[in-house]
Formats: C-alpha cells, structure tokens, sequence
C-alpha cells in the first residue's frame, strides 16, 4: 500500500483499497451464506413487523428512525423498540467486512492515535494531546449498536470501537498537508450495556472516488483497543443521499458539494456491490439543527 500522502485538492488514489480488501472480498465480505435454524427464525418473526423474518433489507420506517432509540438489553425482549426491532431483523447477517483504508491512524499504516493518552472520548471534534484544533461542520451524533451474532444477538457489553473520519474539506488528520499534527475526528468509545457507542463529532465532507463515510474497527474490549489488539470487524458507515444534500447545501461544505454528484453508492468502490444495505446508517436532523446517524454492527 503506498503510504505516500496525497497532495491538496486531489483524490486519494489508493483510498480503500489493497491486501485486506482484496482478502476480504474473497472471504468474508458478506457472510450470506449463514441462515438461521428454525426455531430462530421464528422467534425472530415474532420481534419484527407483520410477523416477517425476512427483514435484513432496512425499509423506508427504519430509515426514518431516531437513531438515539435505546438498544436491545437481551436478544429478546417481549416490547421490542424499533432499533431492536430492526437490530433482530438483521441479526445473522454480518457486518460486511472492509478495507481500513490508507489513513486509519491506528499504526497499520504510519501514525497510531489509539497508543495516545485522550483517545478514549466521546467528542471527537477536536485533536487532542498538543493540539485543541476543532473541526467545524454540521453537528452530527453517530450511535453503533453491536451483537454477539454467535450469542443469540446479544448485545456486545465491553466492546469497543475506533471511528474516524474525514472533516468537512474530505481531508484527514494525521495524514493530509497541513493536519499531520492534528488528530481530530477519531476517537474510542466502549460499549455499554446495550452494546451501543456514541460518538459526537461533525458531518464528514465528500471527496472524488467516495460515497461519504465513517470508519470504524471493533476489539473485543478496551484494553484491545488501546493496545492495537485482535480487531473483530472493521467496518464502514454510509450515510445519506438526503442527509448528504442537504448538510452539502450548507456554507463552509463547497468542495462537498461539488464532489458529492461525481460517485453513487453503486459506483462506489467500498459500497458499489450492494449498494451499501447493511451499512447504510438510520439518519433524521437537519443541516440547521445538527443529524442523528445510527447502524447495528453484527458481528
């Protein structure tokens, strides 16, 4: 993987491809072959709505969803929310496994920002350590709920999780001219006791060659996290076409604007071959008063 930094203003070449796509796509990309057992399904068509258990596919309800709705406690609760609702639905289909890409700042490739002391946070909006830069931008809350899909759908307690992003401009810090002294928009957060993280941080910009984005990697703990350990997915959130317009149609996102119309979720080189199904976020908000985005990581 080249590790050379691309220069301002342009496309990042080499951004999510190399040896752990080309691996992942050929083995554990999508898991589809995995069905559930008799019993399992009906219990799961007793959660979902009209008594189906075919309900991978998010339909237009769940889309609209909040995405701060409580996660599941167990793998089944007699009122199920529509988070855990959908959470069941999905259930049995893994989280599709991705590329980290040439800037995760996890020290795969160059920097590592999990081995440094402030990591752990919830606001990811400013650097910290040497730095107290903010990145500006729209408002946005990101909640991750994770499941034990070997566990019944268990909520993953103890889990963590490291997202990171682009800023506003589609730039990353750590990596691009101008940022390397910077790590805003990463962070680690350990799942509660309904196996969700929540990460408070800005709507990332779009750049050439991507649908936008958050990354992310779960570890089986926090101690995994912070030490580089064993990562049990890694994965990406897409978000939006209608959340992407209008936050793209607000001041200070131009160069978002004119890159968003350029890739679609079928042209996109991470999301192209389903059209990003199971990692299209849940999103309501406003480009005025900040987003909502949320996504249910089995894994």
């Amino acid at each position: 993987m080249d590790t050379s930094t691309p220069p301002p203003h342009t496309p990042h070449p080499n951004h999510d491809r190399g040896l752990e796509f080309d691996l992942g796509t050929l083995m554990s990309r999508r898991s589809l072959g995995m069905f559930l057992g008799a019993g399992t399904a009906a219990a799961l068509a007793a959660c979902t709505p009209g008594g189906s258990s075919s309900g991978a596919t998010p339909s237009a309800a769940a889309t609209s969803a909040a995405a701060t709705t409580a996660g599941p406690t167990t793998a089944a609760t007699a009122s199920a929310s529509p988070t855990l609702t959908r959470a069941i639905a999905e259930c049995g289909v893994q989280i599709p496994q991705e590329t980290a890409g040439p800037f995760p700042g996890d020290g795969s490739n160059g920097p590592n920002a999990l081995a440094a002391s402030g990591v752990v946070r919830k606001d990811i909006t400013a650097s910290f350590g040497t730095s107290s830069t903010k990145a500006a931008g729209v408002p946005l809350t990101v909640t991750l709920t994770l499941l034990d899909n070997a566990q019944g759908c268990a909520p993953l307690a103890g889990a963590a999780v490291y997202a990171w992003h682009c800023d506003k401009d589609g730039k990353y810090s750590m990596y691009d001219a101008g940022l390397k002294n910077e790590n805003y928009l990463r962070g680690v957060q350990e799942a509660d006791t309904n196996g969700q993280v929540t990460f408070t941080t800005i709507f990332p910009g779009a750049y050439s060659g991507r649908w936008p984005h958050i990354h992310f990697e779960v570890f089986e703990s926090m101690g995994n996290a912070t030490s580089a350990g064993q990562i049990l997915a890694v994965s990406q959130i897409a978000l939006t076409d209608a959340a992407c317009r209008d936050v793209y149609a607000s001041a200070g996102y131009e160069s978002s604007a004119r890159n968003f119309p350029r890739t679609t979720l079928k042209s996109d080189n991470v999301f192209g071959n389903d059209g990003g199904i199971y990692q299209l976020a849940t999103m309501a908000g406003s480009a005025a008063g900040g987003y909502t985005a949320g996504l249910n990581v089995t894994v």
